[in-house]
């Protein structure tokens, strides 16, 4: 552990209080002890450093998969990143058991959601049409009770929280993870998003989804974060970081998705704004996606994101996958920014999977 890292653990086992002084509330007053622990840890742990985490790490890298302890980061650092990005979309054991190893190392597990489009979903179909990016408007018909696509809709809901209920650990014991239902629902790209729905539509929607897989389907492992997209330099950030909020109780976590490509400047003020937000509401927040696809300078990771995130209140910042050279977003040995990424990896700010404290005690 870096000697900077001591400091960060024994402020987690003595407690911070929030900057609001409000009692913790979480979204599902049922959740777990060990999901409460993970929300007040990383909302203390936001205070005083940033974790890193890199989407599908677990599952395969440039030029390697199937290594279950292989990781581009690791490869690089000798250390994996500390949190787990992965899609809910057709989730299947393999992804189940990467959550619960990487439980048992004490990293955190990320679930975002690019689920099809449940009205155009079907067979022989040519993307984007039936998939996330095919933005027929259908919200309003699955908020219908009793409709045909809102029973559908259940069913993909009772399918979701039979994977949720799947991730235990070697006790039995349900795997606390942060889940990202309706990310980037600032674009236009996607059916639940800012050109399919109203803003009440939204809201609406964002509230059945946590109404059934809590109340209804008893998911209590689950931090609910929302996610909006935040590329630019905008007049009115905080506004954009709370466009069709659902209300304080209908969220445990703040997030934003922000590629920005060379506009280190925007990426700074959007952090600044997070971490406004995060002290105003009381909440974890965090940068839940992230990177250049393939374009990164050899100061990346030491000048563009770094000096962004140091002294802000920001749990996480995560990279998105590394698919091919042509589709990677997080460092990888060959990479020009693998230097550079090991000077970020060595800063006392920065937490990796060795580096964290017991996040869910």
């Amino acid at each position: 552990m870096k000697l900077g890292h001591f400091i960060c653990l024994f402020l987690l086992l003595v407690g911070v209080q929030t900057a609001s002084g409000r009692k913790i509330k979480l979204v599902d007053r049922k959740a777990t002890k060990e999901t409460r622990a993970l929300y007040k840890n990383l909302l203390q742990l936001q205070q005083h450093a940033v974790m890193f985490g890199h989407h599908d790490f677990p599952s395969y890298g440039i030029g390697w998969r199937g290594d279950k302890d292989r990781s581009d980061v690791k490869d690089i650092t000798g250390d994996h990143p500390a949190v787990y990005s992965l899609d809910m979309h057709r989730i299947n054991d393999r992804k189940i058991e990467h959550i619960k190893e990487v439980y048992r190392r004490g990293g955190v597990s990320m679930l975002v959601w690019h689920q099809d489009n449940p009205l155009t979903e079907g067979p022989g179909q040519s993307y984007p049409k039936g998939t996330a990016w095919d933005n027929t408007p259908c919200v309003d018909q699955i908020l219908q009770e009793g409709s045909e696509l809102n029973r559908k809709y259940c069913e993909r809901l009772d399918q979701v929280a039979e994977a949720l209920h799947k991730m235990k650990d070697d006790d039995g014991k349900p795997i606390p993870v942060i889940f990202r239902p309706l990310h980037e629902h600032t674009q236009s790209w996607n059916w639940w998003g800012s050109s399919a729905t109203t803003e009440e539509q939204f809201r609406a929607f964002w509230r059945f989804i946590v109404c059934y897989l809590r109340d209804k389907k008893d998911c209590h492992n689950v931090l609910y974060a929302i996610s909006p997209q935040m590329d630019a330099e905008y007049e009115d950030a905080r506004s954009r970081l709370l466009f069709r909020w659902p209300g304080d109780e209908w969220v445990d976590f703040i997030g934003m998705d922000c590629y920005h490509g060379r506009n280190a400047q925007a990426f700074k003020k959007n952090v600044i704004a997070l971490s406004l937000l995060a002290k105003e509401k009381g909440k974890p927040v965090g940068v839940t996606e992230t990177g250049l696809e393939n374009n990164h300078t050899a100061d990346y990771w030491t000048k563009d994101c770094l000096p962004a995130l140091k002294g802000q209140w920001c749990s996480m910042v995560v990279a998105w996958r590394n698919e091919k050279p042509s589709h990677a977003f997080g460092p990888y040995p060959s990479d020009v920014s693998a230097d550079d990424f090991r000077l970020f990896h060595a800063d006392p700010y920065t937490l990796f999977q060795k580096d964290l404290p017991p996040m869910y005690k």
